[in-house]
């Protein structure tokens, strides 16, 4: 998605401007984190009907989808291990107290595995010999092509449905693993996606934005941009509003004291 979108604008082929939704705080920590972290986990527990608690669950990725994913699995018993190629994202998972290891190693030890990365091929064809007979992965970061599904149906003697989004593939080693969802999202193939009370944000940020566009396309370049923060801060205040919560406000004088430099020096 913005991936594309940024690359198109520096290459100079993307043809009108772009706000990047997903990049908005009250889109990614929200809808991201928390809806993708519920809709993931039930749609692995509609599929399959699995005991969490006990397993250990490979997460492919550690962006806002992967963290929500890591809590919502951490709290239902797992034990969490995350694969990653960028060294930020992997210390941070490492403070979170998650094990980090290539996928390799993780292939060798994980009873699930969910990727939510963006890319091709996270779980790869050599990936597939080294898994636990009855392993378990599935998709929830992209389309369907994270993991390698072509390989696997090469290397594989047999394939079946067992149950609904459940195929179960008996490789030539004798092992049996199952993919679900045909590899698609798997929190809308085998379940209902996100709730709305965390997806009124998303939309609003598409429809505030499209507003801002309309209203202001005469000033913008053929190019990615970010979700105003005006807007990004307003959604939230709504929400908070729709919950029935309030915060504190920023008195004159500690507006003051914030962007000034000469007190407290």
């Amino acid at each position: 998605g913005v991936i594309r979108l940024r690359a198109m604008a520096e290459k100079g082929v993307l043809k009108y401007p772009i706000i990047a939704v997903n990049d908005a705080y009250t889109k990614y920590l929200f809808d991201n984190r928390y809806g993708t972290g519920q809709s993931t986990i039930d749609g692995i527990m509609r599929a399959t009907n699995r005991l969490i608690a006990g397993s250990v669950f490979v997460i492919a990725g550690y962006g806002w989808c992967s963290k929500g994913i890591a809590m919502r699995a951490k709290g239902m018993g797992a034990k969490i291990i995350i694969t990653e190629v960028n060294p930020l994202r992997g210390l941070e998972a490492t403070m979170d107290g998650f094990d980090v290891m290539p996928m390799r190693d993780a292939a060798r030890i994980g009873d699930i595995f969910v990727t939510a990365t963006g890319d091709i091929d996270v779980i790869y064809k050599e990936c597939f010999n080294l898994m636990k007979d009855g392993a378990i992965f599935c998709n929830s970061g992209h389309f369907n092509v994270e993991i390698a599904i072509d390989a696997l149906k090469k290397m594989s003697k047999s394939r079946r449905t067992i149950r609904d989004f459940v195929e179960e593939y008996t490789l030539s080693n004798g092992k049996r693993v199952y993919l679900l969802g045909e590899g698609r999202l798997i929190n809308l193939a085998a379940a209902e996606g996100h709730p709305s009370a965390v997806m009124d944000m998303s939309f609003a940020n598409q429809a505030l934005c499209a507003e801002y566009m309309v209203k202001n396309y005469r000033k913008l370049e053929r190019k990615v941009y970010s979700v105003p923060e005006k807007i990004d801060a307003e959604i939230a205040k709504l929400k908070l509003r729709s919950l029935g919560i309030r915060i504190d406000v920023l008195t004159p004088k500690q507006k003051k004291y914030l962007e000034s430099w000469e007190m407290g020096t």
